[in-house]
């Protein structure tokens, strides 16, 4: 059955990925190569171009994802030659040094050996520790309070503080996992301030420049790479309307609302409508005072269209999950909002590990 699945799906994308880069007349050569290779071992190996291709398509497919537009832009890198966990650990921290490129972001995945059952327990290469205290209250950000845990049994010692960096924990095949700190001078740290509120400021928040998912598996004509972090920019929601707003995350509206002036916090004032709307505005604003890219949710919402266009030219279907490709901020307003879209998964893709995120073991 296994075998079977392989076959279907090595065929699937390699005939795509050949009359795509208009290497047809080579197709039948390599099918046979990789048929033969399936046959005896049940598997087979990617080229170098075909790993690549196939992380920019699986982008392409991303049925979650509003920021498809630049998929053929996307940098990958090859790390599947690494074995070592230290060679491991300085490739993801060069993965981010040359992603967030002092600000100017870069679309980066880095592709590791599948075959080291390689898991990175981090849901994202950065991220904020959560610290939930005896009385039940929370320091810093609640979503990772269980990976936080795990960081400290392992021995991490943090300043617990709103904004710690969580350090990256590796686990590789049947050895004990392994954590390392990045180093603060690869990451970009962005401070959020209101240029109309000067007091904005005094609420210390702040928020890392790049996004680096690293809890998905690529799956590319039938073979599942596991370790294979990747990244763009941010959009402005992820952070305004979700991280630093929602009641079971930073929850940070109402010290917002007290900053720009707001009284009533009876249910008819809307006071959370005008906090989130000045919090977005202050991260856009301090986004790029610091020089560093992010997307605002109108324009993304103009890029995925163009992107539906472009895809339409090329005959080829957008899927897409509705829920997931509308901002959480300004919904009607957005092009994207008044589209129906089917929503059915392609290969290559990406796919939410469950093993990793909920069962770290």
């Amino acid at each position: 059955m296994k075998k079977n699945r392989i076959l279907v799906k090595a065929k699937s994308y390699l005939s795509l990925c050949y009359k795509e880069l208009d290497k047809s007349d080579e197709f039948q050569t390599r099918w046979n190569s990789v048929k033969e290779s399936i046959f005896k071992t049940g598997s087979y190996e990617l080229k170098e171009f075909e790993l690549s291709y196939g992380a920019k398509v699986a982008w392409r497919n991303s049925n979650r994802c509003i920021g498809r537009l630049f998929w053929n832009s996307l940098k990958v890198i090859d790390c599947r030659k690494l074995s070592e966990i230290n060679d491991i650990y300085s490739a993801l921290f060069d993965h981010i040094e040359f992603a967030t490129d002092n600000g100017n972001i870069k679309s980066t995945i880095s592709i590791f050996n599948r075959k080291l059952n390689i898991k990175i327990w981090n849901a994202q290469l950065i991220g904020y520790a959560g610290y939930k205290k005896k009385n039940g209250s929370i320091i810093g950000d609640p979503k990772n309070i269980n990976f936080t845990k795990h960081c400290l049994e392992l021995g991490w010692s943090p300043k617990k503080t709103e904004f710690d960096i969580l350090p990256i924990v590796i686990k590789m095949g049947s050895n004990p996992p392994e954590f390392r700190e990045i180093p603060k001078s690869i990451i970009k740290i962005i401070k959020i301030s209101h240029p109309k509120f000067p007091k904005f400021k005094n609420l210390n928040l702040q928020w890392y420049s790049t996004p680096i998912i690293s809890n998905m598996t690529l799956e590319i004509g039938g073979l599942e790479f596991h370790a294979a972090p990747f990244n763009g920019w941010y959009m402005l929601t992820e952070i305004g309307a979700r991280n630093l707003s929602d009641q079971n995350r930073y929850n940070k509206l109402k010290e917002v609302a007290k900053v720009i002036g707001e009284k009533d916090f009876e249910r008819g004032s809307l006071w959370k409508d005008k906090s989130l709307i000045e919090l977005n505005y202050a991260i856009l604003y301090s986004f790029k005072r610091d020089g560093v890219k992010i997307i605002d949710h109108h324009s993304a919402s103009k890029q995925f269209m163009k992107f539906l266009s472009q895809e339409k030219n090329e005959a080829r279907k957008v899927n897409a999950e509705w829920s997931w490709i509308i901002p959480p901020l300004s919904s009607s307003t957005l092009e994207v909002f008044h589209n129906e879209y089917e929503n059915e998964v392609l290969s290559p893709n990406y796919f939410y590990d469950e093993d990793k995120r909920d069962n770290l073991s």
